[in-house]
């Protein structure tokens, strides 16, 4: 089998993609690929001082946007301003998020790994879908983790008021929750006849600034493992959210990951594999209770497959 690598990307002139978190790490590495494409990139994230200097240096046509993933008032204001500025919007790669926090809330009360990772994103995704779902070969692309192998959701106790928190557990939780939404998504796209299709894909373990706040003995070892199996930087990472976000053979519900044996997904060829199975009854609730906690109702797209 050939790999495959960001010269199989096709021209992208014309098209729009909004990044969030594109201002560092994989998010960055695909803006910058897709921008030399020849694709409008929008660049949405918390510092728009750091974004403006990532968007310096990748050239192109790129636009930036302050959006705050931990605040639904900012998720708001970036989507309306989004909104405002493109009629059309071809791509939007859900790739922001934090890893292994310490115990916090976002500003509206939510665990912080779950609020930012899939509540922000949740949010954000359904304010600016209409934009996409009349777009012919429009996508969604949720970055999710092999970490969600180890995720499980409880709806009865989402945000760790009841149970003991842990730093991975949460982080397992909120990546759990990005592979559901992503399968929920394109459940519900499918049947409203959209355009728009939803992937979901993992990197790899990749040497990014999502570690910064991990530490101690657990620090070391996701070093290590790195070392001996994960991607050699974030340009190799990028390359899965990049063949999950323009490959021609795409489909919706695929996952990208690297080539090699979870749960680690050793460094190699970006492939489609078989993700892991989802309870519907799990997803369908979780989007119910996600609406609730945002209050974003993704309009038209009440029904999902039964």
């Amino acid at each position: 089998m050939t790999d495959w690598t960001t010269a199989d990307i096709e021209d992208q002139q014309g098209r729009v993609a909004v990044i969030t978190g594109a201002n560092t790490g994989i998010g960055l590495e695909t803006a910058r690929v897709l921008a030399q494409r020849g694709a409008t990139v929008v660049l949405a994230c918390r510092d728009k001082d750091k974004a403006e200097r990532a968007a310096a240096g990748i050239g192109g046509s790129t636009r930036t946007y302050p959006l705050d993933l931990t605040s639904l008032d900012s998720i708001r204001a970036a989507a309306q301003r989004i909104r405002d500025d493109f009629p059309r919007i071809d791509l939007l790669i859900d790739n922001a998020g934090v890893m292994m926090t310490p115990p916090g809330h976002t500003a509206d009360g939510y665990e912080l790994q779950l609020g930012t990772n899939h509540l922000g994103h949740f949010a954000f995704t359904g304010l600016l879908l209409d934009r996409m779902m009349g777009v012919p070969g429009s996508r969604v692309v949720v970055v999710s983790s092999s970490a969600n192998r180890q995720g499980a959701i409880d709806l009865a106790d989402l945000h760790f008021r009841q149970r003991k928190y842990t730093p991975a557990a949460a982080y397992g939780q909120s990546k759990l929750a990005n592979l559901l939404f992503a399968r929920e998504l394109n459940d519900r796209l499918a049947v409203a006849g959209a355009e728009t299709i939803s992937i979901a894909m993992e990197p790899g373990v990749t040497p990014t600034e999502l570690r910064r706040y991990v530490r101690g003995a657990t620090s070391l070892a996701i070093r290590v493992i790195t070392r001996l199996f994960g991607q050699p930087d974030a340009a190799a990472g990028a390359r899965v959210v990049l063949r999950a976000a323009t490959d021609p053979q795409t489909r919706g519900g695929d996952y990208y990951a690297p080539d090699g044996r979870p749960p680690l997904r050793a460094r190699g060829n970006p492939i489609r594999i078989a993700p892991v199975d989802t309870d519907a009854h799990i997803r369908r609730e979780l989007w119910a209770e996600s609406i609730r906690l945002t209050g974003v109702d993704y309009g038209t797209l009440t029904h999902s497959v039964r």
